[in-house]
């Protein structure tokens, strides 16, 4: 299949050698000219280490011009944080047709924002936006020619939007990760995000040593029992307010992913263990900077206490969180991040919004 990776981080370098690896062609796509150069340079070569061992392999075509990437890819894979989306729509709107599917790993509504900024951009092709729980990989980059992958994601719940195209864009999203599922519409996707409910307390509870020491693992011992019962209280909001909508089970707790031996989680059993062990997560974190903060606060919270805030829902632990984290930033992301306000969907009935979700724009 022809597939277009878009972002330059660690999941889309990861997806455009694993595709590659597997047989696809991918025309994979960074907005740096330099880094670009650098891979044309090795010959589109990089190493992709696992499980497995380590590999070199050869990417199709490696652009810094997206209209090169995107244009005639079945599949158009945009695995970058939720803050990169709307220049990337913009910047990809003018070449899209119909019948393409975007696949955003994870979303954050990106599905609904992206058609937006595209339908506003003039085009009116038919293409499909679905979006996931979680980035198929847990990946990081070793040095500049090696990309790690501790492990891959066994079950990818996906929404799909707008929902009437849900059975084309499942089948070519399945060619590329058959651990697809199917979750229903775009806002069942955004709200079976696990990025906003993991991360959110890991960075803001662990503020302090983030900030003293020069390396931090939230994951090691930045995974407290204090911190844990902060994180099972948020689930239990996000999986109150996916039911208070009609989004039945399964909700993937993210309590499975810490339990061994609970039930398949995304990135199937010991998956908590697999990521400590690995030693990649210990990090020089910038608190205010950081994509945990700016992507699953700043969007991926914001968004949450937004629904729960339109659905008649309480949701008073991710309130409390998205309070703190915006004193730690000095702003007020009930304001500035991403929300149904924001997006200019708040006024919408119930109704209306299932339409939206169902037809599209």
């Amino acid at each position: 299949m022809e597939i277009a990776v878009l972002g330059g981080g660690n999941g889309s370098a990861a997806a455009a050698l694993d595709f590659s690896a597997e047989g696809h062609r991918v025309r994979y796509w960074r907005r740096n000219a330099e880094g670009v150069a650098d891979l044309n340079k090795r010959n589109n070569t990089l190493t992709l280490k696992d499980h497995t061992g380590e590999k070199e392999v050869q990417i199709a075509v490696v652009t810094a011009d997206i209209e090169e990437a995107v244009s005639g890819a079945a599949l158009i894979v945009c695995p970058t944080p939720a803050t990169a989306q709307p220049d990337i729509a913009r910047a990809m709107a003018p070449f899209l047709k119909d019948g393409q599917v975007i696949y955003l790993p994870p979303g954050t509504f990106g599905s609904v924002l992206m058609a937006q900024i595209i339908r506003d951009a003039g085009n009116r092709a038919d293409i499909t936006l679905a979006e996931a729980g979680t980035l198929p990989y847990l990946t990081r980059k070793h040095g500049a020619d090696t990309v790690a992958v501790t492990t891959r994601a066994t079950r990818l719940p996906s929404g799909i939007f707008p929902r009437r195209n849900a059975e084309h864009a499942l089948k070519v999203i399945a060619q590329a990760y058959p651990s697809v599922e199917d979750c229903g519409d775009g806002l069942s996707g955004a709200l079976m995000n696990a990025g906003p409910i993991i991360h959110p307390p890991l960075i803001l509870m662990n503020a302090g040593p983030i900030e003293h020491f020069d390396h931090w693992d939230i994951h090691n011992e930045g995974t407290q029992p204090a911190i844990r019962r902060v994180t099972t209280r948020l689930d239990g909001e996000r999986m109150a307010l996916r039911e208070a909508l009609g989004y039945g089970a399964p909700h993937f707790p993210l309590a499975d992913h810490y339990d061994p031996d609970g039930e398949e989680w995304m990135y199937g059993n010991a998956a908590h263990e697999k990521l400590t062990d690995s030693g990649d997560w210990r990090e020089n974190l910038v608190l205010t900077e950081h994509r945990y903060m700016r992507e699953d606060v700043a969007c991926g919270l914001a968004f949450l206490v937004s629904v729960g805030d339109w659905a008649g829902v309480p949701v008073p632990t991710a309130r409390g969180l998205l309070a703190v984290a915006s004193a730690i930033c000095d702003t007020d992301f009930e304001q500035t991040g991403r929300t149904l306000g924001s997006m200019g969907l708040a006024d919408l009935s119930r109704a209306q919004m299932k339409a939206l979700l169902q037809e599209g724009l």
